[in-house]
């Protein structure tokens, strides 16, 4: 007698198709160690009837399930978890800031598979052109369209990541700009390239949006006879989870035009559109180089990321990507293409927004000082007095929780702003209560209380 599957159905809100909530729902249960390897899944028609769906639904989503490597289809016996997951181990990495797998061996293994069939030996045995191929441009482009950044094809860079896109672009304005601003917290790696290139570094004041117009409009003043690049993360910004609305964008635009400053944008956490948080490269597309990656909203090991720069400036990109000696992996560039053209991006770039909004959720219940963040990304802003925070750094890591230093972001010795900042996509979503309440224990053990304010407002 065939046995019953364990799983309790169930649809969870939103206003995406059954077949898609289907997949969100089994696919986040099988993540979190719910179902099992090898647990039978139920059979297509009693789902859709329990669930009140179609059939075809039921179908599409084990589909979606199947192609992530989540699940496996036995002849003549069903659906079956194929999936196992990680031992348990003593250490916590709330340090690494990268989503959770969402893809699986099979899954790897399956595209492998269909990409021996039909790759294009020219993808391996030749050199690709510095920008990309044609073809990968173009379907990077139809990508971030859906992302609410419309470019041409032919406007567009792919690099080997984002660091590199960031790297290229602050190569090119240095010979046009003497100094840089940034937010008083901001992403290292950036920090590090702009201290290789010897371009001093202006830190400017931030709120719960970011970056203050007036904090970079008095910078900008006092150094009107030079000309600046801004480097910022409007939104989901890294480290403090700041996100900016639509007047504050207008403004930091109409700063950089009066004083004729660039902009380096940095968009590798938006993942969807958004009408009432364009780009600046839409509200600035003459001055601003903007900066997309896969690896924060699809797969880390998908390096693959894309600079838009802007149209006077293209031409130096192209010498600037050749000389950072950086390419693409061909293999990359054949996933990339596959899961993006068969649908797996975007229901992985939507399996990944519903597990950050999940987990936020845990974290917020969890740990109630944490800055409640205007976007979904998988890290969170603590803020605390600089002092505390390397204790609790360092309590932490005696519990077994890593977290970064607490000085890593700062652009200034002395920031108004501190705390910490916790990445919580490196811990399964099974595990990550035990490693919340080891990173609450270690706050409250410290001398004082840890602040409930956010950055301060002005």
């Amino acid at each position: 007698m065939r046995l019953q599957s364990s799983w309790d159905p169930h649809l969870p809100d939103g206003n995406t198709s059954p077949a898609e909530r289907l997949a969100e729902a089994m696919g986040a249960d099988i993540l979190s160690g719910k179902l099992k390897v090898d647990d039978r899944l139920p059979a297509h028609r009693d789902l859709a009837w329990r669930l009140g769906i179609g059939i075809g639904s039921v179908s599409r989503a084990y589909a979606i399930l199947e192609r992530r490597g989540l699940v496996r289809s036995v002849h003549g016996r069903g659906m079956f978890v194929s999936v196992r997951q990680e031992n348990s181990g003593t250490r916590f990495d709330l340090a690494t800031n990268m989503p959770p797998p969402m893809f699986s061996n099979r899954a790897l293994s399956s595209t492998l598979n269909k990409l021996a069939k039909q790759v294009d030996p020219d993808l391996f045995n030749v050199y690709p052109p510095i920008a990309g191929h044609p073809e990968h441009r173009r379907i990077m482009a139809h990508w971030l369209a859906e992302l609410g950044v419309e470019v041409v094809p032919e406007n567009l860079l792919l690099t080997a990541g984002a660091q590199q896109a960031l790297t290229v672009a602050l190569n090119v304005v240095r010979s046009h700009v003497t100094y840089a601003v940034t937010e008083e917290q901001t992403y290292p790696g950036m920090l590090g390239a702009m201290r290789q290139n010897h371009l001093p570094v202006h830190a400017a004041r931030m709120d719960e949006e970011g970056i203050l117009p007036a904090a970079l409009d008095k910078i900008l003043h006092k150094n009107r006879k030079e000309r600046a690049v801004l480097y910022l993360t409007p939104t989901m910004h890294n480290p403090t989870t700041a996100t900016m609305e639509l007047q504050r964008r207008q403004e930091i635009v109409g700063l950089c035009r009066k004083y004729d400053a660039l902009i380096i944008e940095d968009g590798v956490y938006v993942s969807g559109h958004n009408p009432s948080r364009p780009s600046f490269l839409e509200l600035a597309p003459e001055r601003t180089f903007h900066v997309s990656s896969l690896s924060k909203i699809l797969s880390p090991g998908l390096r693959i990321g894309a600079l838009i720069p802007p149209a006077g400036y293209m031409e130096e990109c192209l010498p600037a990507l050749l000389a950072s000696s950086l390419m693409i992996a061909p293999l990359s560039y054949a996933m990339m293409a596959l899961w993006m053209q068969n649908g797996t991006a975007e229901s992985v770039r939507n399996a990944l927004q519903n597990e950050a909004i999940r987990r936020q959720e845990l974290v917020t219940a969890s740990l109630p000082q944490v800055v409640q963040a205007r976007h979904h990304a998988f890290h969170a802003w603590l803020p605390m007095p600089l002092k505390q925070a390397e204790r609790v750094i360092a309590l932490a890591r005696d519990l077994g929780v890593s977290l970064p230093a607490a000085t890593s972001f700062q652009t200034t010795e002395a920031p108004h702003s501190t705390g910490i900042r916790l990445a919580f996509g490196s811990v399964s979503f099974r595990r990550l209560p035990e490693a919340l309440r080891l990173l609450q224990s270690a706050c409250l053990d410290t001398e004082g209380k840890v602040s409930r304010d956010t950055i301060p407002i002005y």
